[in-house]
């Protein structure tokens, strides 16, 4: 359904226009893996050479995106943020209003908020039985500490405690707050949370002063939830993997033997391995999408400037956005309509409708035609066990869902991919003296140190150039095939496979600087022009390894994209559906096991 359909027009939406003709050519080049002891001696000696990093710079062509054709026939685009503008004057329909989740459909699938919520409104079970079954599994503060701990950098017992102590009490009452209330969630140690350290997966402290929560967080607290902590993150956000020499690294619970993905990989682990039914991830390049397709999971990177993390002022990152992660779709709708309500002290979120009306709005317009649209040569860039599945799936929504497939073409997807590295690694840099980045990983020092270092005033302009390219190109394609979703895998590569067991014991870590660049080559593009994307299930390898289906769409148009979702269940019907880790070594049945603690 067609996003122009809902509303009549978009604040700073860029103007139409076909981009260039130009061959897909990527030309990335190679880096050498680089891993232990290794790592830290190149990391030093890259540190203390300016020249060095200089080389490397120019080694990796990030100094020619300025060289690009017609970047000169475009302005500088700084900010992504498209909000489209409401035609409609509906009241919110109150939180206990909200469609219901449906429970799980099998003793195969992961529990939902429905599961919680009928077991609460029973009397079987509480809020605090729940909680009290969850403490010991995921402590980091206990001897031993919990065998899913790794997952999480730290958890409140008091604040824990007494949050399911008040959700208890109003079931008791007869009156839960929304279909929420009870539920354990995690939040991602990037985002402020009371009571939390923020350490962004380092070993610093960037906590806010005033010890306040961000925007989004306290929408969930409001409807109920229970925070039973924050979670694990690849450190400062700046890989796929989520290897944490500082907090440990979550295996997938699928396959020990693969990442979870990063860097939102402690969310991803907590949803994946049972222990709670959603999640709050951060992704500015990838990471929701990434760790959700590793993990087997939906995720859901919304419209840049949609979701508010404000605690106080808002997040100047050009492409950082908060969404939710959860084991079902409908889990997923639920807590993104209820984070992603307007904050009317953000300059970018108050100008969004608020997705509590969306869905009644929706179901007033007449259905139009549903398009997905592919760029085939940049998709032959998969692995054959992604594509395979990929070209099921696209039959799949052709066959069943009435889709009808448009051959597109995106022009100069690689060099957008390093213009938009080429920013957030500069605007990470601006956040980070020399004396942390001297107590970050091997990994991110040499990040930091070569690619947030050496961008000059011109490579960065010239990147924002490119990044407005690309909106209006898409933006010419928006307006040529209304609703188009741009259909691609998560991620080329089915996981990540841990290449030795010392990359995650020995304290230094790895960097795979190909690997990264091959995980992100389809997430990076929502980040960089501020679209939303949502990554689900599409199938697993026969190493029991899940594969993520990508689609993105025009700037306000998640709840054509949670639609998407919806449809995509029938695609893994025949094997289950979406389908939990098998056996019970990384996976808890935490509703069965309370109810035989019981």
């Amino acid at each position: 359904m067609s996003s122009q359909a809902v509303y009549a027009n978009s604040w700073n939406r860029p103007q139409p226009r076909k981009g260039p003709d130009v061959p897909y050519q990527n030309d990335a080049g190679s880096n050498p893996v680089l891993r232990g002891y290794a790592l830290a001696v190149v990391s030093r000696v890259i540190a203390s050479s300016t020249w060095i990093q200089s080389v490397l710079w120019k080694l990796n062509k990030f100094d020619k995106l300025k060289d690009t054709a017609d970047l000169d026939q475009y302005e500088i685009r700084l900010d992504p943020t498209v909000a489209p503008i409401s035609s409609t004057s509906e009241i919110p329909v109150l939180l206990t209003d909200l469609p219901t989740p449906r429970p799980r459909a099998s003793s195969r699938n992961y529990y939902t908020c429905a599961d919680f919520h009928e077991l609460y409104k029973s009397g079987k079970a509480t809020p605090s039985d729940v909680i009290e079954q969850l403490l010991p599994l995921i402590r980091r503060d206990t001897e031993p500490a919990g065998p899913y701990s790794v997952a999480f950098i730290d958890s409140k017992v008091d604040i824990i405690r007494a949050s399911a102590k008040a959700s208890t009490e109003r079931y008791r009452a007869g009156r839960p707050l929304s279909l929420l209330d009870g539920v354990p969630l995690t939040v991602k140690d990037e985002v402020h949370l009371k009571g939390y350290k923020r350490t962004l997966g380092t070993k610093l402290d960037f906590s806010d002063p005033g010890d306040r929560t961000a925007w989004c967080v306290e929408k969930w607290q409001e409807a109920g939830a229970v925070i039973i902590g924050k979670t694990n993150m690849h450190e400062a956000g700046l890989d796929t993997t989520n290897n944490n020499p500082n907090w440990g690294t979550p295996l997938n619970p699928h396959n020990n033997s693969y990442y979870t993905g990063g860097s939102s990989g402690g969310s991803a682990f907590a949803v994946a391995s049972g222990i709670c039914p959603i999640a709050l991830g951060v992704d500015g390049g990838g990471s929701i999408r990434l760790p959700s397709a590793f993990c087997g999971i939906y995720g859901l990177k919304p419209t840049h400037g949609r979701i508010s993390s404000r605690v106080d002022h808002e997040w100047t990152d050009s492409v950082v956005v908060n969404g939710p992660m959860a084991s079902s779709i409908d889990d997923l709708a639920l807590s993104y309509r209820i984070m992603a309500q307007p904050d009317p002290l953000a300059r970018r979120s108050s100008r969004f409708p608020d997705p509590r009306v969306t869905e009644a709005s929706l179901s007033k317009l007449p259905k139009g035609k549903k398009y997905l649209g592919i760029d085939r040569t940049w998709i032959q860039r998969s692995d054959k066990v992604v594509l395979d599945m990929f070209n099921a799936a696209v039959e799949h929504y052709v066959g069943v869902h009435g889709y009808e497939v448009v051959d597109i073409t995106i022009p100069l997807l690689p060099q957008g991919q390093k213009a938009h590295a080429l920013t957030i690694l500069s605007e990470t840099r601006s956040q980070y003296s020399t004396d942390k980045i001297k107590q970050l990983t091997w990994h991110n020092q040499l990040l930091l140190n070569v690619a947030g270092s050496h961008a000059t005033t011109q490579d960065f302009i010239f990147s924002q150039k490119l990044r407005n390219l690309l909106m209006c190109h898409l933006a010419w394609l928006w307006d040529e095939h209304p609703g188009l979703l741009v259909l691609t895998p998560t991620t080329p590569c089915a996981g990540w496979r841990i290449s030795k067991s010392s990359d995650i014991t020995s304290g230094y870590g790895v960097s795979d600087g190909d690997m990264s660049l091959k995980s992100m080559e389809y997430v990076y593009l929502a980040n960089f022009v501020g679209a939303p994307a949502i990554s689900c299930p599409m199938g697993y390898t026969d190493a029991s390894v899940p594969v993520g289906l990508m689609a993105m769409g025009e700037w306000g148009s998640e709840e054509q994209l949670i639609a998407f979702g919806k449809e995509g269940e029938s695609l893994l019907a025949s094997g289950g559906g979406v389908r939990r880790p098998a056996g019970h070594r990384m996976w808890v049945d935490v509703l069965t096991e309370l109810n035989t603690v019981k």
